[in-house]
């Protein structure tokens, strides 16, 4: 072999060792999946729905990892600061990739810059339910009251800057009304005072609370959908109840750090679609109130802004601040 030709072959050779890595077949060990809540909620069940179809697809096993915490902030911080290399990824909240941003003032990560977004997976609106003997049927009657007794009106929330809480917020400026938020450490006990009547009216969402109105428990005035809900034909939405602007989804999604080569991003995006929208996946978070969306990338990118911008207005008019 001349001296040029065997230059030629070392150095092919010396790319070829040095590419090899970066060949190798993607996933080739365990990938995590954090859930920044605890067992049980939503992100959680969408998470592990979908489990089995991406441990199918890449033959890996994808293990989901809990990290509660400061609004979905701990885990989300972790995703943030984890290696981009595909081999952790996270299920969020429109809390965590959203309001979090604009509620509080120092926050561990940003949701507009630390992640690359690839599908939102659910969403389900909210529902705005009455005390059993409050005196409101429908949304005009809340209205109506709410004007006659300024502040009189209580609204139950699972915490402060939660879904329902903003919800309540944005009705209220919708409506030029007053009332007094009353946030829980959680949805079930706010539920469960509603009942019993200690407080008004809440903005809940539509798994929680529809075996309480199908029982009779409680009184659904309207649902916060582009369209009404089909366990509940007989509610209206808020805009066929007269405020308008006012479809408001609690929604759950998938993302990894910012830096993850692209191409991974859209491998974990396009089995994360399929596997949604899985007939048996799909009937599954049908039957637990969730509407799969499944979009792309860039769709629930763009969403995840315009979803930051929203309730940063919602948040700053209401004066809302959390440390």
């Amino acid at each position: 072999m001349t001296g040029p030709i065997r230059a030629f072959a070392l150095a092919a050779a010396f790319a070829l060792g040095v590419a090899a890595p970066a060949l190798a077949k993607y996933p080739d060990k365990p990938v995590t999946v954090i859930v920044p809540f605890v067992p049980g909620g939503s992100s959680d069940i969408t998470a592990r729905a979908v489990l089995p179809g991406l441990n199918k697809i890449f033959g890996q096993t994808f293990v989901v990892e809990n990290k509660p915490g400061a609004n979905g902030a701990i885990g989300a911080q972790a995703l943030a600061r984890s290696t981009p290399d595909g081999y952790t990824m996270m299920v969020g909240s429109i809390g965590t990739f959203a309001i979090n941003q604009a509620l509080y003032k120092d926050l561990s990560y940003n949701p507009s810059k630390d992640f690359k977004y690839l599908t939102m997976a659910v969403r389900n609106p909210n529902v705005l339910v009455a005390a059993p003997t409050f005196p409101a049927n429908n949304v005009e009657e809340l209205i109506s009251y709410a004007k006659k007794n300024p502040g009189a009106v209580s609204y139950a929330s699972s915490g402060t800057g939660s879904s329902d809480h903003l919800s309540a917020v944005l009705f209220r400026q919708k409506t030029g009304t007053t009332g007094v938020d009353v946030p829980y450490r959680g949805g079930a006990a706010a539920i469960s005072d509603l009942m019993g009547s200690q407080v008004n009216v809440s903005f809940q969402n539509l798994g929680a609370v529809l075996t309480h109105i199908k029982a009779g428990k409680l009184k659904a005035l309207a649902t916060t959908g582009e369209q009404r809900i089909p366990d509940l034909p007989n509610v209206p939405t808020m805009k066929e109840a007269g405020v308008s602007d006012m479809v408001v989804y609690s929604w759950q999604g998938f993302a990894v750090p910012a830096a993850t080569p692209q191409d991974i991003v859209t491998s974990l995006s396009d089995a994360l679609r399929k596997t949604l929208r899985d007939p048996a996946v799909e009937k599954t978070l049908n039957g637990l109130g969730f509407e799969v969306v499944a979009d792309s990338p860039e769709k629930f990118t763009a969403f995840q802004q315009q979803e930051v911008n929203r309730w940063k207005d919602v948040i700053s008019k209401a004066n809302i601040k959390l440390e």
